[in-house]
């Protein structure tokens, strides 16, 4: 009787230790996020400049070629066009200076998931990404911080 009651004690201790840590991860996955940070901002920038050269699509050129750094990631005319005919090709980058167009989760399921802010399949020459949450959120840091359109 002794040792059913030892095991049965054993048992408990161990099912309570699970639920904690299970409600510990839950927590952390599903809490909302501190305000970004100075870093996260600066991650951000350097993922949406550096690696993703966003700014090739979503800034538009002046006469030379160059890109217009006074209207820096707020939308343009998709410059390029492919060899072959592409269905679905989009004739315009949306602007994300401000993240006029989207919410912070609908951008981050854009950089996560690889698809359309409801879901939907992204238009061409758009790149499908499928990064880390941590990645999204400092883009979306990024994004916010920078001064959207004046109309």
């Amino acid at each position: 009787m002794k040792i059913l009651l030892r095991v049965m004690l054993v048992c408990a201790l161990v099912v309570s230790g699970l639920i904690v840590a299970s409600s510990n991860a839950f927590q952390k996955r599903f809490a909302l996020p501190a305000p970004p940070t100075k870093t996260d901002i600066e991650r951000g920038r350097y993922l949406v400049e550096e690696v993703a050269k966003c700014s090739e699509c979503h800034t538009p050129r002046k006469p030379n070629g160059e890109l217009d750094e006074a209207a820096w990631l707020r939308g343009a005319p998709i410059w390029i066009q492919p060899v072959a005919r592409i269905p679905n090709w989009a004739d315009r980058a949306p602007a994300l200076a401000g993240l006029p167009s989207f919410t912070d989760v609908q951008a981050e399921k854009v950089l996560e998931d690889g698809t359309g802010p409801n879901g939907e399949e992204l238009r061409p020459p758009m790149h499908i990404y499928h990064m880390a949450p941590a990645d999204a959120r400092a883009i979306v840091a990024y994004l916010k911080s920078l001064p959207a359109e004046v109309h």
